[in-house]
């Protein structure tokens, strides 16, 4: 597949190189995950790329492994950090049209998932793609199902809603240069500048087949920060929305439910119950606290955020001719599910 994508001519001292697309990785002792997402990156179907590492304060081993990579260090200081600013220091130092922007805690499943996500750019009308996140076997039960409900196995050409995800997306620099993130936000940066860019009339477009994994290693504490700031954002981003404690209650049943009647018939570990009511309770108890104020919240946002996934089987791995890339020698026993062949 041949991705559409304006060149760029970069002089690097030993000729002249083409960047198809620049990398923005933002970081933060992330020395358990970054080497993986790295020789991901390096065993792309794509090879004409940079990768911007932006780094806020590491005090652990990832600058040592992101030097083993050809990656440009930029670094902010922790104190100034927000993840919109961390993004504008990035995306400012990327030299490519096309900005894909990565979670240092996420790993690529397949060798093309560049070639996938950047496919819709195409289109110049697009501004915007993001591909599918799943959870690692590793991960929470309720948060696997969270990432099967926001992240579908049916991609999107033109998304109607701007609810996207920054761990895994791309945008074009030209946009950026227009209207950079928000540096003020507490979280959703992407929902805000998504819903600006669609407002200008590009699309959004959701890209199943560019896969990643996503690992979420959170305490009780940090789980609930995470919901409680990306609430904040919502509302101040959309200041019409609530949240009120009958949202907290019915949220937390009927999602608790679901993730429970998929973990039965899953043959999940009883003990998994447990932890599905943990997750389920701070996460909705966190955006409750989040929100604190009235207004109406609208459906498609409501339920691409937080209604459960319907009662159906779990997703499938992509099947198809292309072999997952294999991590198996970086450890952690954390590597992607072989793909199903036909």
């Amino acid at each position: 597949m041949q991705v559409g994508c304006v060149a760029l001519m970069r002089n690097d001292g030993s000729g002249t190189r083409r960047l198809r697309c620049s990398i923005v990785i933002r970081a933060y002792n992330e020395e358990r995950h970054i080497g993986r997402l790295l020789e991901g990156i390096s065993r792309q179907t794509i090879q004409e790329t940079e990768v911007v590492l932006v780094d806020s304060g590491s005090t652990d081993a990832t600058l040592a492994i992101a030097s083993r990579y050809p990656v440009r260090v930029a670094r902010i200081e922790p104190d100034e950090f927000t993840f919109g600013r961390s993004l504008n220091l990035g995306c400012s130092q990327a030299m490519a049209d096309l900005i894909v922007i990565a979670s240092a805690h996420v790993f690529p499943v397949y060798p093309d998932w560049l070639e996938q996500l950047l496919a819709p750019f195409d289109d110049p009308q697009v501004g915007l793609t993001y591909g599918k996140q799943r959870g690692t076997p590793g991960s929470r039960y309720a948060e696997r199902q969270q990432f099967a409900k926001m992240f579908p196995d049916r991609s999107a050409a033109r998304q109607e809603h701007p609810l996207c995800n920054n761990a895994n997306a791309a945008i074009r620099r030209e946009l950026w240069t227009r209207r950079p993130y928000d540096e003020t936000l507490s979280g959703l940066e992407d929902l805000e500048w998504a819903t600006w860019m669609m407002q200008q009339g590009y699309g959004l477009s959701y890209v199943s087949e560019a896969e990643v994994m996503h690992v979420h290693q959170e305490t009780a504490r940090q789980l609930y920060n995470r919901y409680k700031r990306e609430a904040m954002a919502l509302h101040r981003i959309q200041p019409w929305q609530v949240f009120q404690s009958w949202d907290f209650g019915r949220l937390f049943v009927s999602n608790a439910v679901s993730d429970c009647w998929h973990a039965l018939r899953e043959g999940e570990h009883p003990i998994v119950l447990r932890d599905i009511l943990a997750f389920r309770l701070i996460q909705f108890w966190g955006t409750y606290q989040g929100f604190r104020h009235k207004g109406p919240l609208t459906r498609k946002l409501m339920g691409a955020f937080y209604y459960p996934r319907g009662f159906r089987a779990s997703q499938s791995p992509r099947v198809g001719d292309v072999e997952a890339i294999d991590y198996s020698s970086m450890g952690d026993g954390m590597g992607p599910r072989q793909r199903v062949e036909p």
